[in-house]
């Protein structure tokens, strides 16, 4: 099978939408078009025909494209089988292998319920897409999940192979850094990766992909166990914390006020 490299296709104010093209079937996989144009832009500009669609979950700026995309192709739509959204005509669970004949690729799926109980993420290769679970030094909002639920997703992804590439779907890399050294102000690796990531987003450029092995180092989500994340969590909840759980929810509860 081909090393298919996904391509960004930015949209609205911060997400991605991501693209993965067959270069010599001229054909193309989208995943969450929270928006058309770009994506028609993008598609137009490279003369592709558009044969998948993959939605990690059902929120308006990672779906929003759909309705208009289908008014002028006839792409698949694969999605959580438990999703609201209408367009999936695929409908996979957890653990599902499929493949996407015009990209000669093969995805498995992996359900991280949390930010929304349907969550999926795609894996392809080393190719990892997490919608708004997982991000790059941080990790999404729980808007219909619980904390033990959100943080059994997390520790899904975390434990495939550390050379995975995270391609989430908002660049929030930059602001996700500042609340890690905030916890974890002497991590070394966090403040050269955000100097990095101030230079990526000046010249207008993705900080993304990521990947699993660089996550274990700078994302606080990501390292609940740590002594250093655990004393910012003691020391900012005022308690003893006996638990990685119990750490991540006041991480949470922390970024969410931050």
């Amino acid at each position: 099978m081909p090393a298919l490299q996904p391509v960004a296709i930015p949209a609205l104010t911060d997400n991605y939408i991501w693209a993965m093209v067959h270069p010599k079937k001229k054909t193309c996989l989208i995943v969450d078009p929270g928006e058309a144009l770009p994506v028609q832009h993008f598609l137009e500009q490279h003369q592709l025909s558009l044969s998948h669609i993959l939605i990690t979950h059902h929120h308006q700026d990672h779906t929003g494209g759909l309705s208009e995309l289908l008014d002028t192709h006839a792409p698949i739509i694969t999605g959580s089988s438990r999703s609201p959204c209408p367009y999936i005509k695929h409908p996979v669970k957890d653990q599902i292998h499929f493949t996407v004949p015009d990209l000669e690729l093969e995805f498995e799926t992996i359900e991280i319920p949390g930010h929304t109980l349907c969550h999926t993420a795609f894996l392809t290769q080393d190719v990892l897409f997490t919608g708004d679970t997982l991000f790059s030094a941080g990790c999404g909002r729980i808007f219909e999940g619980s904390v033990p639920m959100m943080y059994a997703s997390l520790q899904k992804l975390a434990h495939l192979h550390p050379s995975t590439r995270l391609f989430c779907g908002h660049e929030y890399t930059v602001a996700n850094l500042d609340f890690a050294l905030t916890v974890e102000p002497d991590n070394q690796a966090a403040q050269q990766h955000k100097n990095w990531a101030l230079h990526q987003t000046a010249v207008q450029r993705p900080t993304l992909p990521s990947t699993l092995s660089l996550e274990y180092k700078i994302n606080p989500f990501l390292r609940c166990s740590e002594p250093s994340v655990i004393q910012a969590a003691e020391q900012h909840a005022y308690q003893t914390l006996n638990h990685p759980i119990e750490v991540f929810k006041i991480l949470r509860q922390w970024k969410d006020q931050f």
